[in-house]
């Protein structure tokens, strides 16, 4: 497995850096949609969690009405939900808001594939109801994985913890690879939020 967890790590570099430079034209247009939208922040930050539980900040571009959880505090956000601006929805369909990840996947934080980084807050709820929970901090948390592919939106936090497990187990450059394109497809159909079965 050492092995693996090398070639994968040269491979994250490799691609995030072509991701991003492929993508800059897509960070500008972008950029400019949501300041004409509502004139907030561009990019939001928050605190996750990562490998070993380590607290690492992610960046993403911002798909929701600014402080959008002053009033309700860290919540998952559902599929209609109000607080998602009209360009964020774009974003959101097509994982275009996730494009500032790749500055964690160059600088170790993040992987390609692998369980999605959850907020401490979360985490601590969940690890209190689902004990495996901490289980995914064996690896590092990636972009995308087996629960977004095969998960839809709403799938219980159980559920996607039975599918990071099966990444876990199942681990190889193939599979990885499998994800990678799969997420692909799904963003170039513009339909993440309506994945899963219907993929």
């Amino acid at each position: 497995m050492r092995k693996y967890f090398i070639f994968k790590r040269l491979f994250d570099i490799f691609l995030a850096s072509i991701g991003l430079i492929l993508s800059l034209p897509l960070w500008v247009l972008i950029s400019i949609a949501i300041k004409l939208e509502d004139g907030g922040p561009i990019f939001y930050s928050q605190e996750r969690v990562g490998k070993d539980g380590k607290i690492f900040r992610i960046l993403k571009f911002r798909s929701m009405i600014p402080d959008a959880e002053k009033n309700t505090g860290a919540v998952w956000a559902s599929e209609n939900d109000p607080r998602i601006t009209k360009v964020g929805r774009i974003l959101r369909a097509t994982a275009m808001d996730e494009l500032p990840q790749l500055l964690s996947i160059l600088k170790g934080d993040m992987s390609f594939v692998g369980p999605r980084p959850e907020r401490p807050e979360l985490v601590e709820e969940f690890t209190k109801k689902f004990p495996d929970f901490k289980k995914r901090f064996v690896v590092k948390p990636g972009l995308t994985g087996i629960a977004q592919i095969y998960g839809q939106y709403d799938t219980p936090p159980q559920h996607k913890l039975k599918y990071d497990l099966l990444y876990i187990k199942k681990q190889s450059f193939l599979l990885d690879l499998k994800l990678i394109f799969l997420s692909f497809y799904i963003t170039l159909r513009g339909k993440w939020e309506h994945r899963g079965k219907k993929i």
